[in-house]
């Protein structure tokens, strides 16, 4: 990367970092959340959306309860986010939250 330009993230270089356990700098809330996620954090990444009132956050929050197992909770958060109930496989809601928030 020359000077002046910005190393923009990509799927692949996020999910190198949780690989490596090395967080990348200057993520954004949603994506430090799914990043914690995607190293096994729950918990961290549930404090981190629980305390952002925003549609992407509220998604995530509601993936992150789909995954624990507790679907009317996970259902609260979509009908928040304005979503309906996610339906497909975990890792692949995963990767397209992480995709819509790159």
């Amino acid at each position: 990367v020359g000077a002046g330009q910005v190393d923009k993230m990509t799927l692949e270089k996020f999910i190198k970092s949780i690989e490596e356990k090395i967080i990348p700098k200057d993520l954004t809330h949603i994506l430090t959340a799914l990043w914690y996620d995607g190293i096994d954090d729950w918990q961290k990444a549930h404090e981190i959306t629980q305390n952002i009132s925003t549609l992407q956050a509220s998604e995530v929050h509601a993936y992150l309860h789909r995954k624990e197992g507790d679907n009317s909770n996970a259902n609260y958060w979509y009908t928040k986010a304005g979503k309906k109930f996610c339906n497909k496989p975990i890792h692949e809601e995963w990767t397209d939250l992480v995709k819509k928030n790159l």
